[in-house]
């Protein structure tokens, strides 16, 4: 382990020449110089100088180091030596910094000696209750580090260390955390019988609950043990299914004999404390360093070891528990009925007052006015300051409880009640109106659902993203970006990468780039190219290396000139015969390229521009449609190309050109997921979900809204037959392009599609995880379209309702026909 810096204590290294230090410091042989001691003693005096002793920073070190090493040594002796050492020198920064630092060290580095650090803090609580209390206070910061980071291994003895000490605590002490520690392990296990993570937990506690024990023989201590024993018992006895994977000899019939038994540990464990629960808990092989009737030899055996100057026992100091190693609550947990009830009044204020989102969020901002007193901790509480609070408290912030509550909402699946954009005006008006509450409760958000995104079902981490990108946009872009540097160098392929690359893209979008990256780290510099400051792009026919460039320009100047369309059809033609001449099959697509980016070029000024572009060009653009699916799809190609630096305007101008019809929706999906799947990695791009998003929201909204109409009773009865009969052939291309969305991303999904095959038959890492980003999509996808199948399928569709005046005349119509 790192060994302290001992340079103080020997002045540099150098030593003192009149005392024999000769540059070899104070340190000398302790062995040597102790048998000098005795000979001096004995009246033979030594021939040499002695060295002065060594200070007590030096000797309480070693003296922890060494503990339990020297088998001729009783623990108690070496731990009441180092303690007394501590505690009469712990005004020394030095050697309270040196007993802390080693103590939590050897915790983690040698766990053999745990209940002898523990007990070397025992006997020091006698004389300054500092040290304890020193020890416990930075015990459960370290305790917190440990869980948040998932170091089980240093959690599990931490946590052993803080049980040691359980004596010290005024509370019920460490019993509460193995409480909690079983909850998150039921949650687990609930969810998943797989779960590996529930088991650890329950391991740890019952790895804990011995030591606990051992210091500690409370009667209620032991009852509420066995109590834990017997929940625990639900979990350690369950075999675990993955348990046969792992069997040392699978091939044993049951009617042979197993060379050894091969239960797992935890039902090991579980039957070995039960038996020392039947036998009074004695643990005998645990080590009882700490004992308040143990003398040295050389104390009086008349005279208490732990007394006062009076001679009256000394009264052993309690501490507070260190604060729990779970996260203070500062929302209500879902096992308390405020949760709901908060949660209820909260969304129902949102969702019915989105007519006015200022004063919503005024509303939001003063909760805990209209709730019963003490619901709420004041406002603007630190969450630092909730561990502070007294027991029965509460811990609830309000502004916590607020943000949690709008979250919900655009978190929401399948669809939130209101559009999203209202969401994120709530919050930042929240923010406008409170900075101080709000920022914090957001920043431990954003940093909660970042460490989760890599889980995070897909279309919530791209709202996510959406979100975070707009809401920096409206405070100046400014965020903590140095946390994430490390994740810049994880492939783009990773969940993280793509999030941040895609939240600088929405940033981009809603401001210039150069204004985004002089906000960033230089680390982040590389993903915001200077191509990116350039508004508005090359006409990539200026470069006479580009196949047709002269006819490329050609059609852009007589666009601008709007030459009449016969004379832009005749250069049009003399590439169409280029193309064929260069064994081109389908030489509509260099040609529509050309069209296609000079139009772009023209209207790149501004949306706007654009439009108006393509209305007056429409009509070749749909005529080329409908010669050439290759030239239809080759008008996407060339705006993304075009757009190559600004993929969001990309994908706005392919949604203006759907509203238009010269795009088709199943058009947008083939070329997005067959011809640019780049072996399923596009599957991670944001503008691919994007265009595929947006083509399908068209679709299913427009099915909809033809069922809208449909059960429309003030149309006429006529009108909503012909609906009825469009109805069905709207709901199978809806259908169709579900299906074609699932063909293509179910591949990915099973690492199944020919290229990747090919690419990724050595088992590549990036291979697992396009298959990843394959099972995000088709999960998604699937959802999406079972959630249509529930709103405009067969199953919920009723006959057509016949207007009341038709219904009467028809049934009286009925009527006569039976008296015929």
């Amino acid at each position: 382990m790192a060994d302290v810096d001992t340079r103080r204590d020997f002045g540099g290294g150098g030593g003192f020449r009149q005392n024999g230090g000769g540059g070899r410091g104070y340190g000398g042989n302790k062995r040597k110089r102790g048998r000098e001691d005795d000979e001096f003693e004995q009246g033979r005096p030594d021939r040499r100088p002695r060295q002065s002793e060594a200070p007590p920073g030096t000797r309480l070190r070693r003296a922890l180091l060494e503990i339990g090493d020297d088998p001729l040594r009783l623990p108690q002796e070496v731990a009441q030596n180092a303690a007394k050492l501590a505690s009469e020198n712990y005004e020394d920064e030095y050697v309270r910094d040196t007993f802390c630092t080693i103590v939590l060290m050897l915790a983690i580095e040698q766990p053999f000696k745990i209940p002898m650090i523990a007990g070397v803090v025992q006997y020091a609580n006698v004389d300054n209750s500092e040290v304890a209390k020193d020890i416990i206070s930075r015990a459960g910061p370290q305790l917190q580090e440990y869980l948040d980071g998932g170091q089980w291994r240093e959690f599990k003895l931490m946590l052993r260390l803080i049980a040691c000490l359980s004596p010290l605590y005024e509370e019920d002490g460490v019993l509460p955390v193995l409480d909690e520690l079983f909850n998150r392990a039921v949650d687990l296990q609930t969810a998943s019988q797989e779960d590996a993570l529930g088991l650890e937990l329950v391991k740890i506690i019952l790895l804990t609950i011995p030591y606990l024990l051992a210091v500690n023989g409370d009667a209620e201590l032991q009852q509420a043990a066995s109590e834990l024993l017997g929940r625990t018992e639900i979990i350690a006895s369950a075999q675990n299914p993955l348990e046969p994977l792992v069997d040392p000899y699978p091939d044993t019939n049951a009617q042979d004999e197993r060379p050894m038994a091969c239960a797992s540990v935890i039902s090991l464990l579980q039957r070995q404390l039960q038996d020392e629960e039947s036998n009074g808990w004695p643990l005998k092989c645990i080590p009882r360093v700490y004992d308040p009737s143990f003398k040295q030899t050389n104390t009086d055996a008349d005279a208490p070891e732990e007394t006062n100057g009076n001679g009256e026992e000394k009264i052993t100091s309690k501490h507070a528990f260190p604060p729990s190693p779970f996260q203070i609550e500062s929302v209500p947990p879902t096992s308390n009925i405020a949760a709901c009830l908060l949660r209820d009044a909260i969304l129902d204020t949102i969702n019915v007052l989105d007519f006015n989102r200022i004063a919503t969020a005024r509303f939001l901002n003063d909760i805990d006015c209209y709730w019963a007193p003490d619901t709420f901790v004041k406002r603007s509480t630190a969450f630092d300051k909730l561990r502070d609070m007294p027991a029965g408290k509460p811990t609830w912030k309000p502004e916590d409880v607020a943000i949690d509550a709008i979250f919900s909402q655009i978190f929401q699946l399948p669809t939130p009640e209101h559009r999203l954009v209202y969401y994120h005006s709530l919050i930042t008006e929240s923010c406008k109106i409170s900075p101080g509450a709000i920022a914090p409760s957001l920043g431990r958000a954003i940093r909660f659902l970042f460490r989760g995104v890599d889980s995070m079902d897909m279309e919530l981490a791209y709202r996510f993203m959406d979100w975070f990108g707009h809401h920096l946009s409206n405070f100046e872009f400014r965020w903590k970006w140095a946390e994430w540097i490390p994740d810049l160098e994880l492939s783009t392929l990773s969940p993280k990468k793509a999030f941040i690359i895609g939240t600088l893209e929405k940033e981009i979008q809603l401001s210039f780039a150069k204004r985004v990256r002089d906000t960033l780290p230089a680390d982040y510099h590389p993903l915001i190219p200077q191509s990116k400051e350039n508004e508005v792009p090359e006409f990539k026919y200026n470069n006479d290396t580009t196949p047709y460039a002269k006819e490329g320009r050609e059609v852009l100047q007589m666009l601008r000139k709007k030459a009449p369309e016969d004379d832009i059809q005749a250069v049009l033609d003399t590439v169409n015969q280029q193309a064929l001449a260069h064994g081109n099959h389908d030489p509509l697509v260099p040609s529509t390229d050309i069209y296609m980016t000079s139009i772009l070029s023209i209207g790149s000024k501004s949306l706007s521009h654009v439009l108006s572009t393509i209305d007056r060009c429409k009509e070749r653009l749909l005529a080329v449609g409908t010669q050439s699916e290759l030239a239809r799809r080759q008008i996407i190609t060339s705006v993304v190309d075009f757009w190559a630096d600004h993929p969001g305007t990309a994908v706005n101008i392919v949604d203006k050109l759907l509203n238009y019809m010269i795009l088709t929706p199943m058009a947008v999906i083939q070329w997005a997921l067959q011809g640019r799947m780049d072996r399923g990695r596009a599957l991670a791009s944001l503008q691919v979900y994007e265009l595929v998003s947006i083509t399908m929201f068209k679709v299913t909204n427009r099915v909809r809204q033809v069922l809208r109409e449909r059960n429309n009773m003030a149309l006429p009865y006529k009108q909503r037959q012909q609906i009825d009969e469009a109805l069905p052939r709207e709901r199978q291309g809806m259908r169709d392009l579900f299906a074609a969305i699932e063909d293509a991303v179910a591949g990915v999904a099973a690492g199944a599609q020919d290229e990747m095959v090919e690419r990724y038959e050595d088992g590549d890492q990036e291979a697992e995880m396009v298959k990843m980003w394959g099972q995000k999509w088709l999960r998604v996808w699937r959802r999406k379209a079972a959630v249509e199948e529930a709103v405009v399928g067969e199953a919920v569709i009723g006959p057509l309702e016949e207007p009341v005046a038709l219904r009467r005349r028809c049934e009286a119509e009925d009527d006569m026909d039976q008296v015929a």
